[in-house]
């Protein structure tokens, strides 16, 4: 009877223990919870760049900056790991988007997190090389919920002076700010130096960035940039046609059933399309750019050089092969189309 009152009162001390420290293992998560500084009145911009991890979010979030080196933000959570925990558990790990959100010491744990996954102030947009007018307007709609149809018609005059690259906007940023800030971009990356290399070349700025926005959609890498623009600015001194496919797309427009600005396979009929954009019916270059080119398509034109070839063919692995006579360029076709 001894024995079993103690073991009675054992079994009795263990759960206790155990209760006991449940509660105040539960109590120490409730407290990792808790804002960092209840008092506080600063709000803080907490940057999540794209593509960036949870680990790195939490990381950052749990991080004094201002001891570190960076940008001064005060530590924003008590707990990477509870952070990390809680995302997970709620399913939202997933729903955490790129961008600038404003943060305090004084917001709990799941108010952070409710912040983080209801939508930043600030929003990453990327607007890929190449892109003309009407693809950058759809981007923009889908993430900044702009009219693609205003923007297009704002921005459509100043097609190819539309610098493409990832950027913040405020989520309520305007059409025309928008148009600026891309237009300021463009105007800081072609530079006085390689305008002048432009005209070196024997093109205007003007026509360097038409040339460039035909280079872009006619070649992949930057080693075949720039021999594809020697090429093509060979043809346009010696008044040969530029005959490129990419301004007859540009031309055609929007297809329906590829649902795509960029036909893919182009017709007999459509290299007789009536357009001033046709290069295998018009001599010299189209009447404005027909993308909006990259930085290493604008190098490419002002770093083009003499070359003794007068044709390109890409195969669809994207290996490129010259020739300097047409029969030549037709015997790659053949081998290698």
């Amino acid at each position: 009877m001894k024995n079993r009152n103690f073991l009675r009162n054992w079994i009795s001390l263990v759960i206790t223990l155990v209760i006991v420290i449940f509660l105040g293992y539960y109590s120490y998560l409730n407290s990792l919870k808790e804002p960092v500084d209840p008092k506080s009145t600063t709000e803080s911009v907490f940057v999540i760049t794209i593509g960036e991890s949870i680990d790195s979010i939490a990381s950052d979030l749990a991080q004094d900056t201002a001891n570190i080196g960076e940008t001064p933000r005060p530590r924003l959570i008590r707990s990477a790991e509870v952070f990390k925990s809680e995302l997970k558990k709620k399913n939202l790990d997933s729903k955490i988007q790129a961008g600038d959100y404003k943060l305090s010491q004084s917001m709990t744990l799941d108010q952070i997190i409710d912040a983080l996954t209801k939508g930043a102030v600030d929003r990453w947009v990327t607007l890929l090389e190449g892109w003309r007018v009407e693809e950058m307007g759809e981007k923009l709609s889908s993430e900044l919920g702009i009219q693609s149809a205003e923007f297009i018609k704002q921005a459509k005059k100043y097609e190819g002076y539309l610098f493409p690259d990832t950027y913040l906007f405020n989520k309520d940023a305007t059409i025309e700010t928008i148009i600026s800030t891309l237009k300021n971009t463009f105007n800081q990356r072609y530079s006085d130096e390689l305008q002048a290399k432009v005209r070196a070349n024997g093109l205007t700025p003007d026509q360097g960035v038409i040339l460039a926005s035909i280079v872009e959609r006619e070649a992949r890498s930057d080693k075949v940039r720039t021999q594809v623009a020697s090429i093509l600015l060979k043809r346009f001194k010696i008044g040969m046609g530029l005959n490129v496919d990419a301004a007859i797309q540009y031309a055609l427009g929007y297809q329906a059933s590829e649902k795509s600005w960029w036909k893919k396979g182009l017709t007999r009929d459509d290299l007789k399309v009536d357009s001033p954009y046709n290069t295998y019916i018009h001599a010299g270059l189209p009447p404005t750019p027909i993308c909006n080119p990259s930085l290493s398509s604008l190098q490419a034109v002002a770093n083009a050089s003499s070359t003794p070839y007068l044709y390109y063919f890409h195969d669809s692995q994207g290996n490129s092969y010259y020739a300097k006579t047409l029969e030549e360029h037709n015997a790659n076709v053949a081998n290698y189309r």
